[in-house]
């Protein structure tokens, strides 16, 4: 492997933002310890202006030996450092916000050699492109210093869409690199399913230029086709997203399940403590914005993901939760509930009658006990209208919802634990997803030790089925 260098670009490189996150971060540790400093990942710098991405550990010497001191192509400025995860890989965040507004030569050339039309674009596709171009700039200036007779071979991989102009661009200057790209859902087939058309029943009969078209997609879709098409190796999560790539962009990808890096995981010791001071902490909270008595047997049950009603199934949650309170009612002998919904929203900040009452420990009911935050779109956001369409925002019964609509962090202002600790609190969790290339939740959610409930659309329910079978005693998840 000594003649080998691998770059990986993504707009989730030391951005904590959605799944893909996981799923490089928890590769990082096995990539590097394969392939040493002949790997370096890709992401966009965003912090310049506003503090720095607490996953990243900056590194001026690194910087100097991979980009050199001549400048970059098209005003393109790149840092290096290491990315704060296990196996902390070596890492370039690049600038690009200064391309945005000067894509015009590049969406030309990239319709005249791929046929990919942007004349449709809007909102973050050319914030994506800009991010994609610098970051293919940025990996042709550094491998063609660093590559050496002895590191002739350079492999550019690339995920998801917000990549695939650089891909493109990288392709018709540097036809000696090979590349590989990564979609983890479609964006057609997600457009399909989140507008609330039938994914699966009709997919033979999908057309994803014709979809695209009448779903207002045709950039963002005509750009991932085409990286997809031109890229020397084309890959997808599951076997699910697999047979949407065939039908919809035309390709049939290699399929490479994701995992999960178990140092994630404290030691079992230490996850049980952990467990026990997070359900205090978040029992508590929950007291104070209810007004609710809770016992340590209270039943903690939770979803999380993307705020897409449809598609994550947070609707399918809600109307379980709203059958389990009733079945649940006020009976004595049945343990209080808690059904939590933690899945970011566009939040201001935490409930100051809230860290009032967890203060003062008052338990009397708060305005709105089911809210843990103050929301910038309070009567527009979709979870608060199903919480108020179902009933479950009133205060009867022994089963409560409260919807967390932050990232879970230690700086949160609330609870102040990360995803993964509150996580760890849980009796069981619940993702009974429509459309889910592969779904990490469920597989952090066992990771940690907590049941879980999926589906058969979801990739990793649907891995599950294949390789391990449906027996939830051996694996702890419910298919």
């Amino acid at each position: 492997m000594g003649n080998f260098l691998l770059f990986e670009t993504s707009w989730e490189v030391c951005n904590k933002v959605g799944g893909i996150y996981a799923v490089l971060s928890t590769k990082a540790r096995t990539l590097s310890d394969r392939y040493g400093d002949r790997l370096v990942f890709v992401g966009p710098d965003l912090w310049r202006d506003g503090g720095e991405s607490p996953f990243f550990i900056a590194d001026d010497a690194l910087t100097r030996r991979l980009a050199g001191k001549d400048p970059l192509p098209m005003g393109v400025t790149v840092r290096a450092g290491r990315w704060d995860v296990p196996g902390q890989p070596q890492v370039l965040l690049v600038s690009f916000r200064h391309l945005q507004g000067r894509l015009d030569a590049v969406y030309g050339e990239m319709w005249e050699r791929f046929g990919v039309d942007s004349l449709h674009a809007y909102g973050d596709y050319d914030e994506g492109c800009a991010f994609a171009v610098a970051a293919a700039v940025a990996v042709d200036h550094v491998s063609r210093r660093i590559a050496t007779k002895n590191t002739a071979r350079v492999v550019a991989h690339f995920d998801e869409w917000t990549t695939g102009m650089g891909l493109l661009w990288l392709k018709a200057r540097r036809p000696d690199v090979r590349t590989v790209f990564t979609t983890h859902a479609t964006c057609i087939g997600r457009s399909i399913a989140g507008n609330g058309k039938p994914l699966y029943d009709c997919m033979p009969g999908y057309n994803g230029d014709q979809m695209a078209a009448e779903l207002n997609m045709q950039s963002k879709h005509s750009l991932e086709k085409a990286a997809a098409l031109a890229a020397d190796a084309f890959t997808t999560v599951s076997q699910v997203t697999a047979r949407e790539c065939q039908q919809l962009i035309g390709r049939r990808p290699t399929v490479t399940p994701n995992a999960f890096e178990q140092r994630f995981v404290p030691p079992l010791r230490q996850l049980y403590a952990q467990r026990a001071a997070v359900r205090r902490d978040l029992i508590a909270m929950v007291e104070s914005l209810t007004g609710m008595a809770l016992g340590k047997d209270t039943m903690l049950i939770a979803t999380s993901g993307r705020q897409e009603m449809r598609n994550k199934g947070i609707d399918a949650y809600l109307d379980a939760v709203n059958v389990l309170a009733t079945a649940v009612g006020d009976d004595p002998s049945q343990r209080p509930v808690v059904a939590l919904v933690m899945v970011p929203g566009w939040c201001r900040q935490p409930r100051p009658d809230l860290l009032g009452a967890i203060k003062n420990r008052d338990r009397k009911p708060l305005d709105r006990p089911f809210i843990t935050h103050e929301l910038n779109n309070y009567d527009a956001d979709p979870i608060v209208a199903k919480i108020r369409a179902t009933g479950l925002d009133r205060l009867d019964g022994k089963l409560r919802v409260v919807y967390m609509p932050c990232y879970l962090s230690p700086d949160d202002g609330l609870l102040g634990r990360s995803y993964f600790q509150v996580l760890s609190a849980m009796d069981v969790t619940v993702f009974p997803s429509y459309y889910e290339p592969w779904g990490y939740t469920p597989l952090e959610s066992v990771a940690f030790g907590v049941p879980t409930v999926t589906t058969d659309l979801a990739g990793f329910g649907q891995w599950v089925l294949d390789e391990r079978g449906a027996d939830p005693d051996a694996t702890g998840v419910t298919v």
